[in-house]
């Protein structure tokens, strides 16, 4: 892109930046409750919650609470809610058989908050870690991640999830394949309008670690996700992930993490031109807390430009779980 500027004195960019009023005219990028999807985690219960420790802020909610959030959530304009389950230890197996329960906590969830709140979008993720008595995302056998075998039970996961109501599903698995055997189960079980967000770009991070708290998986999880998840020093890999998720039938994808990655973001809303998101996930939410809980940020300024940092990297819209705080205060008049 050519730029044409006048020399020093006519061209002065500090003319721009003189007021707040003129910086608000000529900002290329601004933030609005509709760029947000708000992460959800659900537990078993009624009229409870509790904190995850490692993500100060962030708590579980029981379904009846979950209906109520999402109600607050649709009022202050928020268009979409990812719900996590924190299931139940004795619910994990081997064979993830809850991941495909119509009644599982977020299939459950799901149609209470569609009852109750029917047009916020709700999205669900489609992987087996929560589901696993051994934490990973797919069937394990002998310690290895078996691909095909996985792809079966994501399959049933992701009809139980489309039964349920769920209006995005977004497969993080990794695994290879997953996206059109996803997309043919949906097609020909007459599921044509629920979309696909995949994680085609996720990151074997360990930037996850409270997350895995959130979702109860910690302590399962036996070995690393590097086999299937990609290497952080891999850029073109990406790009190959994306072409291969978008050619399967994707209509969206996901880089995971977020702000770490913020080149790959950049790059894939440069080549692809398809609805590019990003997750900024529960490390860089955790970091951010611990730097302003010591006063080492001031955390209300790194937040917004945390989240600014995305939309400036060509993406549509962030999974945060600053998603309620900073639509209530972009909801607010000056």
């Amino acid at each position: 892109m050519t730029t044409y500027t006048a020399p020093f004195p006519a061209n002065r960019p500090r003319r721009l930046r003189r007021t707040d009023w003129m910086r608000d005219l000529v900002r290329e990028n601004v933030l609005t409750a509709a760029d947000f999807i708000w992460p959800i985690f659900v537990m078993e219960g009624t009229d409870a919650s509790e904190p995850v420790p490692s993500m100060p802020g962030v708590e579980r909610l029981t379904v009846d609470r979950a209906v109520l959030a999402a109600n607050e959530a649709a009022n202050l304009g928020i268009p979409v809610i990812a719900l996590f389950p924190y299931t139940p230890t004795h619910l994990k197996t081997p064979d993830c058989e809850e991941a495909y329960n119509p009644d599982n906590l977020v299939n459950k969830a799901t149609r209470a908050i569609k009852a109750a709140v029917p047009d916020i979008g709700i999205m669900l993720d489609v992987a087996l870690d929560p589901y696993n008595s051994n934490g990973h995302d797919g069937i394990v056998q002998d310690g290895v991640i078996l691909n095909d075998e996985t792809l079966m039970v994501l399959e049933r996961q992701a009809l139980c999830h489309a039964e349920a109501g769920a209006d995005i599903l977004g497969p993080s698995d990794m695994m290879d394949g997953r996206i059109g055997v996803i997309r043919r189960a949906l097609e020909q079980n007459d599921f044509p309008d629920v979309v696909i967000m995949a994680y085609s770009a996720k990151f074997s991070s360990a930037y996850y670690g409270p997350f895995r708290d959130a979702v109860g998986a910690t302590g399962a999880l036996t070995g690393d996700k590097s086999t299937y998840q990609m290497d952080a020093g891999n850029s073109d890999e990406a790009m190959r992930m994306i072409a291969r998720d978008l050619s399967e039938g994707a209509d969206m994808v996901m880089v995971k993490p977020g702000q770490p990655y913020l080149d790959i973001c950049q790059r894939v809303n440069t080549e692809f031109n398809a609805p590019t998101f990003a997750y900024q996930v529960s490390g860089e939410y955790a970091m951010i807390e611990a730097a302003s809980a010591n006063g080492w940020v001031d955390r209300d300024k790194i937040i917004v430009e945390s989240l600014m940092a995305f939309k400036r990297a060509g993406c549509s819209g962030i999974l945060t779980y600053y998603a309620f705080e900073i639509a209530e205060k972009l909801a607010k008049p000056y």
